[in-house]
């Protein structure tokens, strides 16, 4: 068994995606618009080129997500992404880039289980955890 987060986006999954790859070193694996589908001409011409399912690989991550139409658009709440990383260098380039546009809830930092540790919301809505766990030594 594999669990996989899902994300919804309120229209901009691609970009969304794309900043991921750029972000985290990874590449998107497969994109479907809604313009694609079968017996599409329910779909409003400004939301054919919106993503109906796309998936994002990484190192040790995967992430699936999709456009959601306005009217079934939620908020994203309660679930966050967990990046556990292994520098605390890498944990601020990754700081760096989500919190341009996005929220931080809690500043990046040493904690007493981590040597950095971040909340945050990216400018997608998403939100993250950022974690460096303290070496042993």
């Amino acid at each position: 068994m594999q669990s996989n987060p899902y994300l919804t986006f309120a229209g901009d999954c691609a970009e969304a995606f794309g900043f991921y790859a750029e972000v985290l070193g990874g590449k998107i694996d497969d994109v479907l618009r809604f313009g694609e589908a079968p017996d599409c001409d329910w779909v409003a011409d400004d939301w054919r080129d919106k993503v109906m399912h796309s998936m994002f690989t990484a190192p040790g991550l995967v992430l699936m997500g999709s456009d959601a139409p306005p009217q079934m658009y939620e908020k994203p709440q309660g679930v966050s992404v967990a990046l556990h990383v292994d520098s605390e260098a890498e944990a601020q380039r990754i700081y760096d880039a989500f919190k341009q546009g996005g929220t931080v809830k809690m500043e990046l930092q040493e904690t007493f289980w981590a040597s950095r540790f971040a909340m945050l919301v990216d400018r997608f809505g998403i939100r993250w955890i950022i974690n460096c766990g303290k070496s042993e030594g």
